[in-house]
């Protein structure tokens, strides 16, 4: 089977997560053929990938969304729309459901005849009636370019090409599942869509927090990835998460409930579990493999750091995990390191994870969102517990659901620094506890998150899903 893979700001531009996993998916799976379809944001990196493509990657096909502004857009002429183009159209750009058949049709010419809109006089009439209707008290030009750059990205993204495939498979919602979406309708091949965290909820967290969208624009871009992820919804023939209340979430949002499926993630046990336990030499350390960015939430990991080295000496922080992904946040988290004299944090970059564990008493994860975090999973196949936020299924890992199996952890709200300092105080100051938890963690990766199981059930899937005749109008 022929499989296209549409990837957004992840692989293969992007080590560890998702990529990760995806980059271990396709090489797990030689009897299918894979194409990536990847959406990056500069396109200076280009070829820079953080992966060597596996044999059975037949393409690699990406597109830059910062490549429209070195184009000369020509402002297009005015043309007819008929009454339900353009009730469609303001649906379209209020971010509410529109006919999504009929915008990928509004919308299939080449991708600087696509943003051409933009400079149109359609565009601004029907700009101008939304302004009147919806921001009466917001100055027109600060509409004008919010919306703009809300949509700029997408229809950019619409007028490119879909790979030939058998199955169109995007790992994420958002645009690369809006692109999913098009592709499975212009081509009549079905779409498979897999969510490791709810990109919306992710994306609305993002927006809330964020200083360069006005509080008056914040809820419309909000809605605008809601109505991508439910347009990917709508259009994909199954919705994989990773765990239960992720599915639920997703149906809240909008997934028919038929359609949606639980995998969970594996990892490969046997190469995990068999590396030793660290032996002691009066130090605990403590590993977060981790990428830089803000929604790891470095900053209250060494603020809670930091509490925990008022309390015992002897501790060691390993931050481990690529840090250019965010250049501007990991000098800011360096600093902060500075600021607060914790020598004994230090960050590793990009490590050979299954060698660094020797040196690690436990796991630690601070994140403010998550789906089911494969460091996690493999700090557990090696025996060692870890402190996590309570966020995506990291309690549902460290407790488990019914297996019979004791903690494996201690899980605490996101950005609590003194409840995280304090589970890492617990975990350093009771050797026996902390070994015990590292059992138990072990014994329930080795019983349902092990790699082949995953394996299997996404080969399932795939065959199942790959096999499907859609039918309807083709655009």
């Amino acid at each position: 089977m022929k499989i296209c893979v549409i990837c957004e700001g992840c692989y293969p531009f992007v080590a560890g997560g998702v990529s990760s996993w995806l980059h271990g998916l396709i090489k797990a799976m030689p009897q299918h053929t894979f194409v990536i379809w990847a959406i990056g944001a500069q396109e200076k990196s280009r070829g820079k990938y953080a992966y060597e493509m596996p044999e059975n990657v037949a393409e690699l096909r990406d597109v830059y969304l910062d490549e429209m502004m070195a184009s000369h857009i020509h402002r297009p002429r005015r043309s007819h729309l008929t009454s339900a183009q353009k009730d469609n159209l303001k649906r379209f750009m209020r971010c509410e459901q529109p006919d999504w058949n009929d915008i990928f049709s509004f919308f299939s010419g080449k991708p600087l005849e696509n943003v051409s809109f933009l400079m149109s006089d359609n565009f601004l009439d029907l700009l101008e009636e939304l302004s009147t209707e919806d921001y009466p008290y917001v100055g027109f030009t600060d509409y004008f370019y919010c919306i703009r750059s809300m949509f700029l990205p997408l229809l950019y993204l619409l007028g490119t090409e879909p790979p030939q495939a058998d199955l169109y498979y995007s790992v994420s919602a958002g645009y690369a599942g809006v692109l999913g979406a098009m592709a499975s309708l212009r081509t009549g091949r079905p779409f498979l869509l897999t969510e490791h965290g709810i990109y919306t909820r992710e994306r609305e967290e993002e927006i809330l927090r964020t200083d360069w969208v006005p509080p008056h624009f914040k809820n419309l871009w909000i809605r605008m990835f809601y109505m991508y992820t439910r347009c990917a919804y709508q259009y994909a023939s199954r919705v994989t998460s990773l765990f239960h209340r992720a599915s639920l979430i997703q149906q809240e949002i909008g997934c028919p409930a038929d359609k949606c499926r639980v995998i969970p993630n594996g990892v490969a046990y046997e190469r995990f579990s068999g590396i030793p336990l660290k032996e002691p030499d009066g130090w605990i350390d403590i590993g977060a493999v981790v990428r830089l960015v803000p929604i790891k939430d470095i900053k209250t990991m060494l603020y809670a750091f930091s509490l925990v080295c008022q309390e015992r000496d002897h501790v060691r922080l390993h931050i481990m995990g690529p840090t250019e992904e965010d250049e501007e946040y990991y000098s800011e988290c360096v600093h902060l390191r500075d600021d607060l004299g914790l020598e004994n944090a230090v960050f590793t970059g990009r490590v050979n994870v299954l060698e660094y564990l020797q040196k690690i008493d436990f796991v630690l994860l601070t994140s403010l969102s998550e789906g089911q975090p494969l460091a996690v999973l493999e700090g557990m196949a090696a025996g060692r517990p870890a402190v996590t936020t309570d966020v995506g299924c990291c309690r549902e890992l460290l407790e488990g659901v019914d297996d019979g199996l004791d903690t494996a952890g201690y899980c605490v709200p996101p950005m609590h620094q003194k409840a995280m300092a304090e589970a890492m105080l617990a975990m350093c100051n009771n050797t026996a506890e902390r070994l015990r938890m590292g059992e138990q963690g072990q014994k329930r990766v080795a019983a349902n998150y092990r790699h082949a199981q995953m394996l299997s059930r996404y080969e399932a899937l795939f065959e199942e899903t790959g096999g499907e005749k859609l039918g309807g109008d083709r655009i």
